[in-house]
């Protein structure tokens, strides 16, 4: 809840009285669980804290857990304290890779509750690719035991920038036939159609995140569409690296890119094009895949790595095939993946002396020893002491389940968000 939580307390100081939205993020952060601990916090009345706690219970968004600590210093009986009912919905979450993509039901405290892994060719184009995606979402809610109306929103990591204002790819160099197209519309339609749930017909209002499928409570399911890296640092962020304030992530698999979560949220530039590092120029001469030459994916990258073994007779095509050459112990592919490192490492010492992270992530079909260690060769020969001082160079934790962790946690922050969570109650009628 880094970057959100304070929201609540800054409007309360500037003599704003506390919304329901704003009582639920307080007790979601932890920052005040009891309704005593609520009026301290807010200055509300103890009756109007009551009754704001009343619609969200009535909402089914709040339950009482056990009770807490004593709030009077004179004693009495411990006070019952309040808890998010992570158990009242669910969120869908899917990632997507060049050859394949990861989905799954995720609950809204980020628990994976069933998961599944196939083949999914990004070139195949936006509409058989998302087609194939809402059927992997329908099988799923089976297999967790989920109703099709529980879903509250869908989150969705792919290889490319984003224009998060309307959930469409830019421009994206190996996303052929995704530039600008409608993902929140074809993957709301899709779903609804293989989960037998109501649609709408269209994709919502203009610039916003709301899909044509429909849930129980009767309103539209919310898809959100990211660049996979800057979701997978956003999971991995806020489930190991919580008090990080400045987390740098980068991905380097079939392409290079990084994710950057500062201050609590995803740094995504002004439209969604930071963190595309794949694409600053290194002084090589070869051919990438955006029509430039000299790129640092065209010589750093899985699929550049790939190149160079097939062209020595060794079988690779993407970057997945360079992680199985790595894990087997191939020679020559190590030997490769550890010059790769040194090239993004020199890469990354500017962007840790831009930055300044406390934490700089490798993850990935390369995110191995090898290609750590040429990272860090370069990265700490290259970058001042002053940079480097406090960082910690990592590979990820959450491995391939890193994207949908991050989409999952970008749903559940989208939709409990103090000011929809006022929407969305005027919406229920409570």
């Amino acid at each position: 809840m880094a970057g959100t939580a304070g929201r609540a307390a800054k409007a309360m100081r500037a003599g704003h009285q506390a919304s329901a939205g704003e009582l639920l993020e307080l007790v979601r952060s932890g920052r005040a669980t009891t309704r005593g601990a609520l009026q301290q916090a807010t200055g509300l009345s103890r009756a109007t804290v009551g009754q704001r706690l009343d619609r969200l219970f009535r909402a089914g968004w709040l339950r009482e857990g056990a009770g807490g600590p004593v709030d009077s210093p004179q004693g009495g009986r411990p006070s019952i304290t309040l808890e998010f009912d992570d158990e009242h919905a669910v969120v869908l979450a899917a990632d997507l890779d060049t050859r394949h993509g990861r989905a799954a039901v995720v609950s809204l405290s980020g628990e994976i509750q069933a998961e599944h892994h196939g083949s999914l060719r990004i070139e195949d184009g936006p509409d058989v690719v998302l087609g194939e995606l809402g059927r992997w979402f329908a099988e799923l809610l089976e297999k967790a035991g989920q109703r099709a109306d529980a879903v509250c929103g869908i989150g969705i990591a792919v290889p490319g920038p984003v224009d998060t204002d309307t959930g469409k790819v830019v421009q994206p160099p190996i996303m052929p036939g995704w530039d600008g197209y409608d993902i929140r519309g074809r993957l709301g339609r899709a779903f609804a159609e293989h989960a037998g749930i109501e649609s709408a017909g269209g994709a919502g209002s203009a610039g916003g995140a709301w899909s044509a499928a429909i849930n129980r409570s009767g309103a539209r399911i919310p898809v959100l569409v990211d660049n996979d890296a800057n979701l997978m640092a956003y999971g991995e962020q806020r489930t190991g690296y919580p008090d990080c304030s400045a987390f740098a992530l980068v991905k380097v698999s079939t392409g290079i890119g990084a994710g950057m979560v500062v201050g609590g949220s995803i740094y995504r530039g002004v439209d969604g094009g930071a963190g595309d590092i794949g694409h600053i120029r290194v002084g090589a001469d070869a051919l990438c895949r955006c029509g430039s030459y000299g790129c640092l994916a065209a010589v750093a990258s899985g699929g550049a790595v790939a190149r160079r073994l097939a062209e020595s007779g060794v079988p690779a095509t993407s970057g997945s095939d360079v992680r199985d050459l790595l894990t087997a112990g191939h020679p020559e592919a190590m030997a490769l993946a550890r010059e790769a490192g040194r090239q993004v490492g020199d890469v990354l010492a500017t962007v840790v002396t831009l930055l300044n992270p406390g934490v700089l992530m490798i993850a990935g079909d390369l995110a191995g020893t090898p290609f750590l260690t040429g990272v860090r060769e370069l990265l700490y020969q290259r970058a001042l002491p002053r940079s480097t001082a406090h960082l910690d160079v990592v590979t990820s934790r959450l491995g391939e389940r890193a994207g949908l962790v991050g989409a999952g946690a970008l749903v559940v922050e989208y939709l409990y968000a103090p000011e929809r969570v006022e929407e969305r109650l005027a919406a229920l009628g409570v």
